[in-house]
């Protein structure tokens, strides 16, 4: 089988937009210090107020369904914003009932946060979540595991491929993400308290345009799946918003191109066999296992 057989209807290349929709809670949990600072977190309440909406707008126009990962506190606390993105078809995913560093939880807490989100999720919208985002930090030995039996089919939490590939000893498919398409790596910024730490960051539109479009271009060219890391506060802002509509035209150029959710990916790979037993997933558990026993 060839990379490019991977994918259905002879399509080339897939690709994935998700988007991390966290409003103030992803800040808070990254840098506590702003808590009560509403200066600061007016930058991120900014995708709450405008950079959704745009981006529903944009998503729109180019008749792509993207999957939305988060925690169910948003869409208590934003109910008529949440009501538009689902109104618009687009996938939820559940990232916890609160935006968490999972560094610091349990198993057990982990799972409680998982499930207790995604039956907000389904009482608020009517659908159950069967996509999953870490919030922040690593998730521990045997999540995988307890995300399949609740019902999750995938996860976009992890790196270390460009193809979809299985949790090893489930069939819960791992969309992994790449650095070079996220928003954040580039665009993320505040004054005080410094994000980043150092500042050394909002990169040129044009640079990261071009970046974004070789990065595509190489993905296409292999058969891979470009997964596509957004946030509304960083990429829904007036100049911002008319980059990835540029990159979106870009990629809508290209010849067989499989524009999908993350469930309709995760769905399809379930026709493909397991992992080969070199892939870093099964060997990162067989380590993990040795160092066990």
């Amino acid at each position: 089988m060839t990379e490019h057989q991977h994918w259905p209807d002879g399509q080339q290349s897939a690709v994935v937009i998700t988007i991390d929709f966290n409003d103030i809670h992803g800040i808070l949990t990254q840098t506590p210090a702003v808590a009560g600072r509403d200066k600061t977190l007016s930058v991120w309440r900014y995708g709450t107020l405008r950079g959704v909406d745009r981006l529903l707008a944009l998503l729109d126009k180019h008749q792509i369904r993207a999957s939305w990962c988060l925690p169910a506190i948003v869409a208590a606390e934003n109910a008529e914003v949440f009501g538009r993105i689902v109104a618009a078809g687009h996938e939820i995913a559940v990232s916890g009932d609160r935006h968490q560093n999972f560094d610091l939880l349990t198993l057990e807490q982990q799972i409680a946060s998982v499930r207790a989100g995604c039956q907000q999720l389904e009482d608020a919208c009517g659908i159950r979540p069967v996509g999953f985002r870490t919030p922040a930090g690593q998730w521990k030995p045997g999540l995988a595991a307890a995300l399949a039996a609740e019902g999750i089919r995938w996860s976009s939490s992890w790196r270390g491929d460009d193809l979809p590939y299985f949790h090893p000893g489930t069939r819960l498919v791992e969309l992994p993400m790449h650095y070079e398409l996220e928003d954040e790596p580039y665009f993320a910024f505040n004054l005080s308290p410094a994000v980043p730490p150092g500042q050394s960051r909002i990169a040129s539109y044009r640079e990261t345009l071009g970046n974004m479009q070789q990065d595509f271009a190489g993905f296409h060219r292999f058969g891979l799946c470009t997964v596509m890391r957004l946030h509304p506060e960083i990429i829904g802002t007036a100049g911002r918003i008319g980059m990835l509509d540029q990159l979106l035209t870009f990629m809508r150029g290209h010849q067989q191109v499989w524009f999908a959710s993350a469930q309709e990916v995760a769905e399809w790979w379930q026709t493909q066999p397991d992992n080969c037993a070199e892939h870093p997933a099964n060997v990162f558990a067989r380590c993990s296992q040795e160092g066990q026993s």
